[in-house]
């Protein structure tokens, strides 16, 4: 009789655990989920088409690295109540503020540039003009900010989520494509990736690989995630098992995405090149038998516009939250918009403006998507200087100061950016320099 009582206190108590979990969950999930953006998504097939899988390993390095970026991003909402924007005016004054509220607008509205070019892209291949895409896509992203909380706005966004899962049994279908290579082959791009000649391309390609799973806006956008959400000190812990599940999860799209990438292009004789996500879609179906090629290449189309769309929800919504908090505007998903004007109205113009230069003709769309990827791992370090000084403010948090650990954890993370970016850099002006 103890042991069924003791049995059903723990499962009671596991029980209520859960509850307060799925209660907590929201913020890590989509930011991470949402960084598997349009950019992200062709960044990740031209991966594949051009490397196979030996790129795979970087993602097992990537999981940690997104982990202990965005779990400090937690701690600092839940103790401060306040916004990114808002945290670094206050810890380092207006004109350190102002550098990042402008490297983060700009980054942001560029990024939302491929977001559209994504959407477009996937729309075209059903038929839908991207005219079309622009004014119908522009009209929903307000619509759902609109809801007038923010907990509709995070069920919706959960939802949007779980569609980035398409592209899974897409890289299983290329794994029985006739040149496509075993299994085990996959598993050796994880733990011995092969001879990889260095190169200004490699270095560009890991490089977006990065900035396409950790980049700055994720952390303005989290911490005002969790502020906007009323998440307090005692949820930190189902905040950081939220953030874990969510870098586990949009790696994990990432490497199947490579997968199908590597084992339909890679391996084909002769490789197939491609550029990007679109066009992976469309030369994925001639290699599968009829219904799955058909399948592949509405699953590839409906997620890269699934990506896009998520990228655009949140990336626009980081920057309305960090302008509204600077300015001192009412900036909550929980206003209306009679209270908060500016808030919605900034939202709606980066919006429309994003959106207008999809619609240029021959613009260079392709170059934009990799670029803005490398271009926001380049701006990463100074906005993790900003996080990890703050993090380390003792009388700004108390007990939930970084740890040695963690300080040993994201100093190696912004070296590692900072000296990946260096030798970019160099590579890019003087090519034949490391030759």
């Amino acid at each position: 009789m103890f042991w069924i009582s003791k049995f059903i206190h723990y499962l009671n108590r596991f029980r209520r655990r859960l509850i307060v979990f799925f209660a907590v969950l929201g913020p890590g999930i989509m930011v991470m989920v949402a960084d598997n953006d349009a950019g992200g998504i062709s960044t990740y097939a031209v991966t594949g088409s051009k490397y196979g899988f030996s790129l795979l390993f970087i993602f097992i390095l990537l999981v940690p690295m997104a982990y202990y970026v965005q779990e400090m991003t937690v701690r600092l909402g839940a103790v401060t109540k306040r916004g990114h924007a808002e945290a670094i005016f206050e810890g380092f004054g207006p004109f350190w503020g102002w550098i990042s509220l402008a490297d983060l607008a700009v980054v942001n509205w560029f990024t939302l540039v491929t977001e559209y070019i994504g959407m477009t892209a996937a729309a075209s291949l059903f038929g839908i003009p991207p005219w079309v895409t622009v004014i119908v896509v522009t009209g929903i992203l307000f619509a759902i900010v609109l809801s007038g909380e923010y907990w509709t706005f995070e069920k919706l966004t959960l939802l949007f989520c779980l569609l980035n899962l398409v592209y899974i049994p897409a890289a299983f279908w290329a794994m029985e494509t006739p040149t496509a290579p075993a299994w085990s082959e996959v598993a050796e791009g994880f733990f011995r990736p092969g001879a990889l000649s260095f190169s200004p391309e490699l270095l560009f390609v890991v490089l977006a690989n990065i900035g396409t799973t950790i980049a700055p806006w994720q952390i303005f956008f989290q911490q005002s995630a969790v502020v906007d959400k009323g998440l307090d000190v005692k949820d930190i812990t189902f905040g950081k098992w939220d953030t874990l599940a969510g870098a586990i999860l949009t790696c994990g799209v990432a490497v199947f995405i490579i997968i199908a990438t590597g084992a339909a292009f890679f391996y084909h004789h002769p490789p197939i090149v491609i550029e990007d996500a679109r066009q992976t879609a469309e030369a994925l179906a001639p290699l599968l038998p009829h219904a799955e090629g058909v399948w592949a290449r509405r699953l590839f189309a409906i997620g890269l516009f699934d990506a896009g769309f998520l990228g655009a929800l949140c990336i626009s919504l980081s920057s309305s939250w960090a302008v509204g908090e600077v300015f001192g505007w009412a900036h909550s998903l929980n206003n209306s918009v009679r209270d908060a004007p500016w808030f919605y109205l900034l939202y709606l113009v980066m919006l429309l403006t994003a959106g207008a230069v999809v619609l240029i003709p021959n613009a260079p769309l392709v170059t934009i998507t990799m670029f803005v990827q490398v271009v926001a791992v380049t701006l990463l370090p100074s906005a993790l200087l900003f996080l990890l000084l703050l993090l380390n403010d003792r009388p700004l948090m108390g007990d939930y100061v970084n740890t040695r650990w963690q300080n040993l954890a994201n100093g190696a993370i912004v070296a590692i950016v900072i000296l990946m970016s260096t030798v970019l850099g160099i590579t890019t002006l003087f090519p034949t320099l490391l030759e």
